[in-house]
Formats: C-alpha cells, structure tokens, sequence
C-alpha cells in the first residue's frame, strides 16, 4: 500500500471508534509478472500456502491491524474490485465509501474525512 504510512496514522486515531483490516489479495507486482525494482520479491501465487507467505511478509511490516487472506479463487477482489488496492468503508455490512483503485485513485483524507463527519 503505496500510502501505508498516512493509513497506519489514521487507523492510530481512529482505532477507538472504528475497526480496521486488510484483505491481502493476489500480488499486484510479483516479481514473475509487472514488478519494480528494489521491490520484495514475491512471486505470483499458485497456490494458497505461496499467498498466506506473501501475506506474512506484509503482516510482519508495519502493519497496525488484521490481515485477512483472499481465496485462491479471488473472492473478495472480484466482490470488491479490490486489484491492486482500494480503500473501503462498510457501516453494518453496507458500503458508505468506496475508494477509486490504488495507488493513485484514492486518498487517505477522503477516508479519514468519513471517519470524522459520521463517527
């Protein structure tokens, strides 16, 4: 998450009043497909065990909250048109805020916005 940094203050704010996870889902740079330099070097997942290593790397970051890991059949990137990231809002199981896709469609302000208007 190309904002990690601004997230895990907002969540630090935030955390007495909302809850917050991560869904990991299929690697958006593997370094067997669309990579950069200098990135971890994660390959594309085959199977279930490849992405929950993937996922510990993550977890093992700065990460500040849950992680949870997406099914090798991509369930909650094609319910939530997640790839490569997007920040969502859900308010008892509905959606009040959708973020356009990451890195560069969405704000972390936008979010944290929300978060004080309707909390």
């Amino acid at each position: 998450m190309a904002n990690l940094a601004k997230f895990n203050d907002m969540v630090a704010e935030f955390a007495e009043r909302a809850d917050f996870l991560t869904v990991y889902i299929a690697e958006a740079h593997a370094s067997d497909g669309w990579s950069f330099r200098n990135n971890i070097k994660i390959r594309k997942h085959q199977t279930l065990e490849d992405r929950l290593a993937a996922a510990k790397i993550l977890a093992n970051s700065s990460l500040s909250r849950p992680l949870l890991v997406d099914t090798m059949d991509d369930v909650a990137n094609r319910k939530y048109g997640a790839w490569p990231e997007r920040l969502y809002i859900l308010l008892e199981g509905r959606v009040m805020y959708k973020s356009m896709p990451g890195p560069h469609g969405y704000y972390v302000h936008q979010v944290r916005d929300w978060l004080e208007k309707y909390l």
